[in-house]
């Protein structure tokens, strides 16, 4: 039996998520995190899942992101789950930024690996994290199939009307300005898994995918392509996230320089780390929002209120993007948990199909479900998204298919 397991590592500066997945019915077997690398108080926290075993967890001295696989290795290995498996076939990353050319999973060679470099420009916090993570891996298991998952590459399928920004061609070629989108392997998921609890393919659907965590991401998918999403060159673009400003007149930047006399790295901060709810409310965790909104606190009101209004108007536009609608598909942390966020999302799209029926919203559950009434023109869903899944799935196939193409043994060329 060829083997069947897939390793997917989320590698971050000093960080590495990972699961282990077994492909052949898509069960989970091991999931945990590494944080804290490189520092005396690094900490492991490892969940056999396949046995129900109990969650493992230690601190100590990380030093770097081979010594935090290595780890991740013994913790699995006790686990008879171990990375020199040989059930082990092939090990997946994420990676953030794929630029305009990487369009589908990618075998990782030495070639792959200075293109991801190259980008660095444009994704200088994640892309760097993901190499390590990759050469580390590569280091350990040099044998092994490694595949890239580009966050990127679901969105490489947008019309140039969509991904072109208005600015001097040359210029925007040159220093490859455009919109890319992220959250990618996301929205690939969740408008699948919208069709099939339609009961349709998803090349008959169209959906508006709401990716809302403390980073959050609209997208319009049509027939299974994404043809726009709100992400542009960086994940800064488009709603209001937790930290992050989303939208706004670029010449703001230019008047907190000549008359703040602020510095690029001040409004780089400002924007990603300041900005959103947290500079709004002082809160980027939207169960707190709330809870303040329910103690009378105007100014969580306020930056709800703005969060909604931003999210309206993605919805808005994207309805007219695709013309027809026939599901919006709620996603992530706050999308898959914090009803009255969809619930005002939607309010007075009556009008166009869209509308949640109370109770159906009021429930909790793991399960994609429909929260609009039967009659709704527009299904509006729940889809708890599976990126690590979504990783392993892509990351199976390829190799799959790369061995089904390799010539059989005793084959004259």
């Amino acid at each position: 039996m060829s083997p069947s397991r897939v390793l997917v590592l989320n590698s971050g500066s000093s960080s590495v998520k990972y699961q282990l997945l077994d492909m052949r019915d898509s069960s989970r077997l091991a999931a945990g995190l590494v944080e804290r690398i490189g520092e005396e108080s690094s900490r492991l926290k490892h969940t056999p899942l396949a046995g129900g075993g109990a969650s493992r967890e230690w601190t100590g001295p990380i030093a770097d992101h081979e010594a935090a696989l290595k780890a991740v290795s013994a913790e699995l290995a006790k686990d008879g789950l171990g990375l020199d498996s040989p059930e082990l076939a092939a090990i997946g990353h994420r990676v953030v930024h794929g630029g305009k050319h990487f369009t589908e999973p990618t075998v990782i060679d030495d070639a792959v690996l200075a293109e991801i470099e190259r980008l660095i420009p444009v994704a200088p916090l994640h892309n760097p994290a993901n190499l390590t993570g990759i050469r580390t891996a590569r280091h350990l298991r040099p044998d092994l199939p490694q595949v890239a998952v580009f966050d990127t590459a679901f969105h490489t399928t947008m019309p140039e009307s969509a991904a072109r920004y208005a600015i001097d061609v040359e210029t925007a070629d040159r220093h490859r300005i455009r919109r890319y989108g992220f959250h990618g392997t996301s929205h690939a998921y969740v408008s699948r898994a919208t069709a099939k609890l339609l009961g349709k393919a998803p090349e008959d659907v169209n959906v508006i995918v709401l990716h809302l965590g403390n980073g959050a991401s609209a997208s319009a998918v049509r027939g299974g392509k994404c043809v726009d999403t709100s992400m542009g060159l960086t994940p800064l673009e488009g709603l209001v996230m937790g930290t992050r400003s989303g939208d706004m007149d670029p010449a703001v930047i230019f008047h907190l320089m000549r008359v703040g006399g602020m510095s690029t790295d001040e409004i780089d901060t400002l924007l990603n780390k300041k900005s959103g709810l947290i500079g709004l409310c002082g809160d980027n965790d939207m169960r707190e929002i709330r809870r303040r909104i329910d103690e009378g606190d105007q100014r969580a009101a306020l930056a709800f209120d703005i969060y909604i209004h931003r999210l309206k108007k993605y919805i808005g536009a994207y309805y007219a993007v695709l013309g027809k609608v026939d599901a919006i598909a709620f996603t992530a942390g706050v999308g898959e948990n914090a009803a009255p966020v969809r619930e005002a999302a939607v309010a007075g799209l009556e009008q166009l199909g869209v509308m949640v029926d109370g109770e159906l919203n009021a429930v909790r559950s793991d399960e994609p479900r429909l929260i609009s009434p039967e009659h709704a023109r527009v299904a509006v869903a729940v889809v708890p998204t599976d990126e690590e899944l979504e990783i392993a799935t892509q990351t199976y196939a390829l190799v799959g298919r790369i061995e089904n193409a390799a010539p059989c043994a005793g084959t004259l060329e």
